[in-house]
């Protein structure tokens, strides 16, 4: 009996948005705000959605989430005006190098959607990629397989228009390994 009150209790205290519906709305209302932050350059969005959650009954897990991201966001908007950044990818790289992958994920879809050709296949490539460490992350390793696949096929069709960004060939190393360490990309 006692086991299994520590297991629940490890459960509850995990953050874990493929499973829990409050992790999962945290993770995603936080997400929104943070691209309405890099398109503003300044954090009230996601301060105005860290104090919306942010109560004595939120769990542990959900509170050192919160607190976690807006410090990562911080830190990516800072690298973003120290670098001067404004390339879509350029800025994405930023955001993943600070081991933000939903955001990633997030910040690329509204640049993937209205692209075409060789750029759309790109943003896609990257946005798997993302996906990828997304489900590593929670342990879902058949599912980052999965995705891996996707996004090395898409990153190796578009290597030359990754590689004015940052050298594909670590990217996709550690994609085809399933390494749960992920490369840095702001390499130059």
């Amino acid at each position: 009996m006692v086991n299994q009150q520590t297991e629940q209790k490890t459960d509850a205290d995990r953050f874990d948005p493929f499973n829990d519906r409050l992790s999962r709305d945290v993770r995603n209302a936080l997400s929104v705000a943070f691209v309405d932050a890099l398109e503003r350059n300044e954090l009230p969005p996601v301060h105005r959605i860290a104090e919306f959650f942010m109560d004595d009954a939120l769990p542990e897990a959900i509170k050192a989430y919160i607190q976690a991201r807006v410090k990562a966001y911080a830190r990516v908007l800072a690298d973003i005006s120290d670098r001067h950044l404004d390339d879509p990818i350029d800025i994405a790289m930023a955001i993943w190098d600070r081991g933000l992958f939903f955001e990633t994920h997030e910040f690329l879809e509204q640049y993937w959607l209205p692209a075409t050709g060789e750029k759309k296949k790109l943003f896609q490539a990257l946005i798997r990629a993302a996906g990828t460490y997304v489900h590593m992350e929670q342990g879902n390793l058949r599912s980052a397989g999965r995705i891996a696949a996707k996004a090395i096929h898409g990153l190796e069709r578009t290597q030359a228009l990754l590689a004015v960004h940052t050298d594909p060939k670590p990217l996709i190393d550690k994609l085809r390994q399933l390494d749960p360490v992920p490369p840095r990309l702001s390499a130059f």
